[in-house]
């Protein structure tokens, strides 16, 4: 008797300890290819079943203080335009831990232009903004204008910013500023260019997310203060500052003080003359401080 108590008590145990095991550790991070293409059928059913209040902007155009806001057509409101009648679409390529491209759906509208200058997708943005999850749940609000830097934003947030352009702004009499006539838009990520597996206290992890954006004022960055504009930092001029790594030391060369690795700054190398131009010293084509060879 005492041998099968204690047979069955180790079976117990053994089984407890097993299940534990199943149960323990961090859920694995889900393929990109498979969860980009769960957030766009989720993406798309809310943009055929929402609508935005294009008619408040149609009927007074001129009035910047009417906020976008977003509802879900019913019964009572089925006359109305939804989103994806008016989205637009712009296709964002990342690549999963193997190197494989996925390409990824950004949605979004342009509600008002914008007068000023457009940012690039690694400027500086002074911006107010909401953002959300698909159920409606708001988990960031701006009332007031904060800067941005782009390059510290998520990937969905930068690749949508440049479609829209600054306001311009009056000083008023005790300091303060009006801000008129900036870009106002909304836009729909999927979550491999939001927080994706991350799991933050107000976002769960793979959500979709939501955000409408007023765009202020914009301040080309020049991060690696080195002279030149961290936007005009793209050699191989394919509008990815991000990618651009000369030396090949890791620092992309916005971030990188010596582009070409040679010892010598890019700031002194850039443009020793004062002409404006970069200078090419050996007349290879190569500009002296993207040319390791020539110092």
């Amino acid at each position: 008797m005492k041998y099968l108590n204690l047979q069955i008590n180790f079976t117990l145990i053994l089984l407890i300890t097993l299940g534990c095991k199943k149960d323990s550790g961090p859920e694995p991070i889900r393929d990109v290819q498979e969860q980009t293409l769960v957030d766009d059928e989720a993406l798309v059913r809310y943009l055929q079943t929402h609508f935005y209040n294009y008619e408040d902007f149609e009927s007074d155009s001129d009035n910047y203080k009417i906020e976008i806001s977003l509802d879900t057509i019913n019964e009572e409101n089925s006359d109305k335009t939804s989103l994806w009648d008016q989205v637009q679409t712009k296709t964002v390529v990342l690549n999963d831990r193997e190197g494989n491209e996925i390409p990824n759906k950004l949605y979004f509208i342009e509600v008002k232009r914008g007068v000023g200058d457009s940012p690039s997708s690694i400027d500086s943005t002074f911006v107010t903004y909401r953002g959300s999850l698909l159920n409606g749940n708001v988990f960031d609000y701006r009332q007031l204008p904060t800067w941005f830097d782009l390059t510290s934003v998520v990937r969905g947030f930068r690749e949508f910013l440049p479609e829209l352009s600054a306001g311009d702004h009056t000083l008023n009499n005790d300091g303060t500023y009006d801000l008129d006539h900036y870009g106002q838009g909304v836009f729909f990520i999927p979550s491999p260019l939001g927080y994706y597996s991350q799991n933050l206290s107000a976002i769960p992890n793979y959500s979709p997310l939501i955000f409408s954006v007023e765009l202020h004022k914009v301040n080309p960055a020049d991060h690696d203060k080195d002279g030149i504009l961290s936007r005009d930092e793209d050699p191989d001029g394919d509008g990815n500052p991000y990618n651009d790594d000369t030396d090949e030391d890791n620092i992309p060369n916005y971030q990188d003080a010596d582009d070409d690795g040679d010892g010598i700054n890019t700031r002194v190398e850039f443009d020793r003359d004062g002409d404006g131009i970069p200078d090419d010293d050996d007349n290879d084509g190569t500009p002296d401080y993207l040319d390791q060879y020539n110092t």
